[in-house]
């Protein structure tokens, strides 16, 4: 479109500011004409109607033969591989299970490294010799599938051209119906072998972890013959209107607001956090918990979280391959079920400046076959001895590997939350307790006979060498440690809303997988060596208490005194992304995952490089809208403002002369600073954009990476002061976006 004039341009701005303005209060016509979705329930007790989309063992006992049930059940709990013959029997019953429940399609399911999940779906039919369809679904099809891997991320792993990929079936996690669709849980591979996904990397972890720890624990009880890694996340997320959400493009296209000036009342008065929830965000709490009970996701949890407008879901523990898949699914479902009624879910990290953020704490732990919780304190010397053995492990892995375990966790939108006083710090510690520190200082102090003040404990003697009692810790959990300690298991609480939680359970998994080989290598030494296995076990156990001292911190990790003194016991503070990557990339990082099979070098490249792209585009796309919301927005909404106060002061000096100045001092003070504010904005938002032209211009993705860390990254929070700044002096019926206050308190 040309402009014959200034004044055909001024009136198509202003048209274009009472359009925006007009979609807001749109919105909240919306909102008020909203009325929620009833919800029942599928019966009267859950327990009626729990995985009945899911094909579980009940169902497998059902709809497969004797023999291909025995065969899964056998792939599931021992690792055994399943054989054509059994792969059909699967599928013959698993497609009369899916059929019988409306399924039409069925996909192969699978965790690509775009943090979300992806799916194609084929339909059960087949030719017949009449010319005609029938219902097909053979064991080749329910074993691999070959989807297009050309356009998934994968750092160079294979050339755009090669677009062949594989997604193979994942015995061990059961199917499960999604709409008409039978999904089926898979690994994604290239065409060469290399992991292009979460799962296959993080089954590998699982079997690295289960295998160390059964030779330990048979130091212990030789009954021991499997370890299973449990996985329990705690998922907080955000609901917004859906109106309100449409009307604000940066939440939109990126997840979060780039703008938006703090409400006057947030979070400041505590009154949200487990307060009565709204009726309408109950309602749809309990359609989800409807469609997650119906896909054997075992939440049960449910509250209001810290921030307005902010909640959390919880499941029951379970093993950690199917607790992540339970994860990805329930991401899915929030975003489904919101948009039913009338929400939208954001699960960015920190969708609102100012207040708090999302987590998504995961609770980690490794149990026995024979039933023990190893993180546990036992019940006889034998099982403290063993619970030591474990904790001091863990302890080990998280120090020598702290730069990698910051790595899995610390992304472009988890980077707004770490540290911000709401959650843990950049710098990775232990939380373990007062008791359980006092007890591995006295045994690092070799002293056997000195009593911890047991007050208000319940004590547990451990009568093995010179290890004191172990008490039962009643101390609060610390929320400002990544890594805390809290009774049976360790809450990795750094992990990010929308991560995927394979993520932190590879390298975690991984790292105490190699420690207790570790630790088995040196405990055998010693019994080599004559030493008792006993005294052996405590020497080495010792010596862990010492080296990994420096890691253990029950303080507050929100303080500037925890800075200082983190960095005079050795531990690093990262909280760039591009520079805090560079953990994968370590020669200790590169070790683990090569000599314990998860990665070789290449795999490992190419997904750090995935993340540097990943941190790249985000920040990319955050300054481009930015840049179009300033410019086309914010921009002509202030000036059109500022000329109406121009010609308010017109209006005063052609009334009342020289006199106005007097009148219109005010006026005169609010159009200068409309101007310094405006004029910023425009300046820097050219400068941002050519520093992004200079950064598109470096062909290495991490250079690249840098570049957008150091180069354009600050000028989102530069620009967005003067913007939150304008909000607080433009006419408000004129404000083209949602403000805060209308975000946070509308539900």
């Amino acid at each position: 479109m040309s402009f014959t004039n200034r004044k055909d341009k001024k009136r198509l701005t202003e048209t274009k500011i009472t359009i925006m303005a007009t979609f807001r209060l749109a919105a909240f016509q919306k909102l008020l004409e909203r009325k929620p979705l009833d919800v029942t329930r599928e019966a009267d007790l859950t327990s009626d109607f729990y995985g009945k989309l899911v094909f579980g063992r009940s169902k497998m006992k059902k709809y497969l033969s004797k023999e291909s049930y025995k065969a899964v059940c056998d792939a599931i709990d021992n690792g055994t591989t399943i054989n054509r013959k059994v792969a059909d029997g699967v599928a013959t019953g698993m497609k009369a299970w899916a059929l019988e429940n409306g399924a039409t399609h069925y996909t192969h399911w699978f965790q690509p490294l775009t943090d979300g999940t992806a799916e194609k779906h084929d339909a059960f039919i087949d030719h017949n010799e009449l010319g005609g369809v029938v219902e097909g679904f053979s064991g080749k099809l329910l074993a691999q599938q070959e989807p297009d891997a050309s356009s998934f991320p994968n750092g160079g792993l294979r050339q755009t051209f090669e677009a062949r990929g594989y997604t193979a079936w994942d015995v061990s996690s059961p199917a499960f119906i999604v709409g008409t669709t039978l999904c089926i849980p898979t690994i994604f591979i290239s065409y060469t072998g290399e992991a292009l996904d979460y799962k296959a990397p993080l089954l590998k972890s699982l079997a690295a972890v289960d295998k160390a720890a059964v030779d330990v624990c048979q130091y212990f009880d030789k009954n021991v013959t499997k370890v299973q890694a449990n996985l329990g996340w705690e998922q907080e997320y955000f609901l917004i209107d859906e109106a309100l959400f449409q009307a604000r493009p940066d939440l939109a296209l990126t997840g979060r607001t780039l703008m938006g000036h703090s409400s006057s009342k947030d979070q400041q008065l505590d009154d949200h956090y487990f307060g009565s929830i709204p009726e309408r965000v109950s309602k749809f709490m309990i359609d989800l918990e409807n469609e997650a009970y119906k896909l054997g996701i075992p939440v049960k949890t449910r509250h209001n979280e810290v921030a307005p407008n902010q909640f959390e879901l919880a499941p029951i523990y379970e093993e950690c391959n199917l607790a992540n898949d339970h994860n990805q699914l329930t991401m899915d479902l929030l975003n489904r079920v919101a948009r039913h009624h009338g929400f939208r879910c954001l699960l960015h990290e920190k969708p609102f400046a100012g207040i708090n953020g999302s987590g998504k704490h995961n609770n980690w732990s490794l149990s026995t076959n024979t039933g023990v919780v190893l993180y546990a304190p036992g019940k006889n010397p034998k099982g403290n001895m063993q619970f030591l053995t474990f904790v001091l492990n863990a302890l080990m892995a998280l120090y020598k590997h702290q730069d990698l375990l910051r790595a899995s966790i610390l992304t472009a939108s988890n980077s707004h939350r770490l540290g911000a006083n709401e959650a843990p710090p950049a710098i990775i510690s232990a939380f373990l307790g007062t008791e359980v520190n006092k007890m591995l200082d006295l045994i690092e102090q070799n002293v056997s006979d000195k009593k911890m003040t047991p007050e208000e404990k319940t004590s547990l003697k451990l009568n093995i060498g010179r290890i004191p009692e172990i008490l039962l810790d009643n101390t609060d959990r610390n929320r400002t440690s990544p890594f805390a300690f809290t009774g049976n298991r360790f809450e990795f609480r750094a992990v990010g809303s929308s991560a995927n939680c394979a993520s932190a359970m590879i390298a975690l998994n991984t790292a105490v997988a190699k420690q207790l080989i570790e630790f088995k290598t040196e405990v055998d030494s010693l019994i080599a060596g004559g030493i008792k296995k006993d005294e052996a076990i405590f020497q080495v156990l010792k010596k862990y208490i010492e080296i990994c001292k420096p890691i253990r911190f029950d303080g507050n990790g929100y303080s500037n005194e925890w800075v200082i003194e983190a960095e005079k016991r050795g531990l690093t503070n990262i909280t760039s992304v591009p520079e805090s990557l560079k953990g994968y990339l370590k020669n200790t990082s590169k070790e683990l995952f090569i000599e314990m099979g998860i990665f070789d070098e290449k795999e490992l490249e190419g997904r750090v490089e995935v993340e540097y792209e990943k941190f790249m585009k985000k920040i990319q796309i955050e300054a481009r809208v930015l840049g179009d919301l300033a410019l086309n927005h914010i921009v002509p909404t202030a000036v059109k403002y500022q000329t109406q106060l121009l010609e308010n002061v017109k209006g005063l000096k052609e009334v009342f002369g020289d006199e106005f100045k007097t009148l219109a001092g005010n006026r005169l003070d609010i159009i200068r600073e409309i101007s310094e504010h405006v004029t910023f904005i425009k300046n820097k938002v050219n400068e941002m954009v050519e520093a992004r032209k200079l950064a598109n211009k470096i062909e290495d993705e991490v250079e690249k990476a840098f570049a957008y860390d150091k180069e354009v990254r600050p000028f989102l929070e530069e620009i967005r002061y003067h913007i939150d700044k304008l909000e607080l002096i433009v006419d408000d019926e004129l404000w083209p976006l949602p403000k805060y206050r209308e975000l946070l308190f509308n539900r």
